[in-house]
């Protein structure tokens, strides 16, 4: 653990894409290690995702032996596009290292564990890390914190599709609907794309198009799993169809996909 004065510690747990069984060994071992779980709620329309955790911790710790802490997430501003993007996201963030702060400083005692289940892996597109850094610069409550690895949905993804995520001696790029949006990232023919409100697929859906595939998956390692693969230009139509119908019926979607250029092998 990143040692600081304080003795309370902070587990940061990736649990998977929403399969209790894709949790490791070693986030099993941190989860029966820990006193206080914190959840943040993210409102009615979210509320399986709470539950998701919920089953998690039922079929992987000993009832009775932990407690549950939830608060309310900060809505963030998801209309900021542009220059005012990057400090929305910073407004965000500073709204939930406050609440970081306040459940560590009152919820979780000197001698206990506390933690925050991570979605897919804490690394990738991420902000449990970076809030907490700034709960400890802010020197108000004083904590050691590790990391634990999870499964990410990027790992789910291909591996659900049965293909690998880069092709011989080529790179692969991880990136945003963003940024997808503003090109193809160049001197790359395999991109892996997050965080896609907007479905930036569609605008390499025409011509072209059938010299892309894509590998798409929605609620991944749910019971609500959905998942389309094939020529880009065949599979946009029906994917934007299943996520329209996905959004409606839950309320909220969480989409991850590889785009596949079709090129020689070298």
């Amino acid at each position: 653990m990143r040692q600081t004065r304080g003795v309370r510690k902070i587990h940061v747990i990736g649990i998977g894409a929403g399969d209790p069984d894709q949790l490791t060994l070693q986030a099993v071992k941190a989860l029966r290690g820990t006193d206080v779980f914190f959840i943040l709620d993210k409102g009615e329309v979210k509320a399986d995702l709470t539950g998701l955790r919920r089953d998690m911790l039922d079929a992987h710790v000993p009832e009775g032996t932990y407690r549950v802490v939830e608060a309310r997430d900060p809505e963030r501003d998801r209309s900021a596009g542009g220059a005012a993007y990057s400090p929305a996201v910073g407004d965000w963030r500073s709204a939930r290292a406050d609440i970081y702060e306040r459940l560590i400083a009152e919820e979780l005692a000197e001698d206990e564990t506390g933690a925050f289940l991570v979605w897919g892996d804490p690394s990738l597109y991420d902000s449990t890390l970076a809030i907490l850094e700034e709960v400890l610069e802010r020197g108000g409550v004083a904590f050691a914190y590790d990391v634990v690895p999870g499964i990410s949905s990027v790992s789910a993804l291909v591996a659900r599709h049965r293909t690998g995520l880069n092709r011989v001696a080529r790179p692969v790029q991880i990136t945003t609907g963003r940024r997808l949006a503003e090109g193809f990232p160049e001197g790359v023919d395999d991109v892996v794309v997050m965080l896609d409100a907007h479905q930036a697929f569609l605008r390499y859906a025409g011509e072209g198009g059938e010299d892309i595939d894509i590998y798409w998956g929605a609620y991944i390692g749910t019971p609500d799993e959905i998942l389309v693969s094939g020529p880009l230009a065949e599979a946009a139509p029906r994917i934007e169809r299943l996520r329209a119908e996905a959004r409606e019926r839950k309320g909220w979607i969480m989409d991850t996909y590889l785009l596949r250029r079709r090129t020689p092998e070298r």
